[in-house]
């Protein structure tokens, strides 16, 4: 390899894993259709991933050969690049807080932007556009209750909200109880009854 892609690489290979490569990051490198093209043959030769249309990122080399990088690093670094709040869904928030056996057969986060699939090698990730509220308190505990509750949906509320309460720190119960004016009445009611009366 050598040339544009051979300096695409060298830049690639000092960033951190999971790192976003953007044809507009690299303009230092080559002019614009170069850069585009070499990130495509780069691709194509497995020396990058093709994330998404215009976003790649460096597999990670493992002992058993390349790799995805870590999932929830990938998200993260594309929240930071978009500016888009985006958390896992509320089935995984809901295995997280122990409401359910279920693991999520699909990888599913939520996101304040567009709906977008993303490919991580052979695992496809997809991002789905959500509400304000459910995008609340963002990888934090009292945001992983609103999202497993409305993935739960209003019958089982009464009983999620009061396994999961006492475990929760006076942290996140003011924050759950801060969050009760953007929830929906079933949810914030709910909230309500345990956090004022209880």
């Amino acid at each position: 390899m050598r040339g544009l892609p051979k300096r695409i690489m060298d830049h690639a290979s000092a960033l951190p894993e999971a790192a976003p490569i953007c044809a507009g990051t690299l303009l230092h490198l080559g002019r614009r259709a170069a850069v585009d093209q070499a990130l495509a043959r780069l691709a194509r030769a497995g020396h990058l991933m093709r994330v998404c249309q215009g976003v790649y990122m460096r597999p990670v080399e493992t002992r058993f050969g390349r790799c995805a990088p870590h999932i929830g690093k990938a998200v993260g670094a594309l929240s930071a690049l978009w500016g888009e709040t985006i958390v896992p869904c509320g089935g995984s928030a809901a295995n997280r807080l122990g409401l359910t056996a279920q693991n999520p057969v699909r990888e599913v986060y939520l996101t304040s932007g567009p709906n977008r699939r993303l490919k991580f090698g052979t695992t496809a990730v997809q991002l789905r556009h959500a509400p304000r509220w459910q995008l609340l308190a963002p990888h934090r505990k009292a945001g992983d209750v609103i999202r497993a509750l409305a993935w739960l949906g209003p019958q089982e509320t009464d009983d999620s909200l009061d396994a999961v309460l006492p475990a929760l720190s006076p942290e996140d119960l003011a924050e759950l109880a801060g969050a009760r004016a953007v929830l929906p009445a079933w949810m914030a009611e709910a909230v309500s009854a345990r956090l004022v009366h209880g």
